[in-house]
């Protein structure tokens, strides 16, 4: 192996941790040999996992929190500090889910950027017409995926939210009154998990259409 493809595959890892996927890791990734279009297809993937992840995260924390409601004796403390770990666990989750989706609109960004550029580069006209319209479907199908994306993301706030005046409620009264007042906000809470997990289910179809296309399958 060449001496500069050895140094790059040893400081690559830390210029990805660094730039995440900005230009930079794109354009080395790229040099490694991943191009463009794969990248994108490996970033949509990562999301995918990302908010399957996420979707399973929140509704423990909801089993957790309904888990308190019915408390009937024991260690308070105790299960206010799983509640409060699995609320941790649900922001961290959701934070990963947001990183990826700004990971995989930049390098749609780069992907979509460089395919106009290159289409001017076509002598022939059938091809720079047949060019277009794979980008104008290629794009037309990423509009779909990003957008189920960006959907269950602004899902994850309200949850979110919610999660956390119950927790920080509870953090300064935890006592019996303050445990049976979550049975008014469950329902309501219930409710809105339920639409985020249905459009994150939905975005995780999307991707996997999306994957699939891109794939040839």
């Amino acid at each position: 192996m060449p001496r500069f493809a050895r140094t790059l595959l040893l400081v690559l890892p830390m210029i990805l941790v660094m730039q995440g996927c900005s230009s930079a890791g794109i354009a080395i990734r790229e040099k490694l040999g991943t191009p463009k279009r794969d990248q994108l297809v490996d970033r949509v993937d990562e999301t995918r996992v990302a908010q399957e992840s996420a979707k399973e995260q929140f509704a423990t924390t909801l089993e957790e929190l309904k888990a308190l409601s019915d408390f009937d004796g024991g260690d308070l403390e105790k299960s206010y500090n799983t509640l409060k770990e699995q609320l941790d666990r649900s922001n961290s989750r959701a934070d990963k889910v947001r990183s990826k989706i700004r990971n995989v609109d930049r390098v749609a960004s780069a992907l979509f950027r460089e395919w106009e550029a290159e289409i001017t580069e076509y002598s022939t006209d059938s091809l720079r017409r047949a060019s277009q319209q794979q980008l104008d479907d290629t794009r037309e199908r990423y509009s779909d995926v990003i957008n189920a994306m960006r959907r269950a993301e602004t899902k994850m706030n309200p949850v979110l939210a919610a999660f956390n005046d119950q927790v920080l409620f509870l953090k300064h009264n935890l006592n019996s009154r303050a445990i049976a007042s979550l049975d008014s906000t469950l329902i309501e809470l219930e409710t809105e998990i339920a639409e985020l997990i249905a459009e994150m289910e939905a975005s995780i179809d999307e991707a996997n259409a999306f994957i699939d296309d891109m794939s040839g399958s």
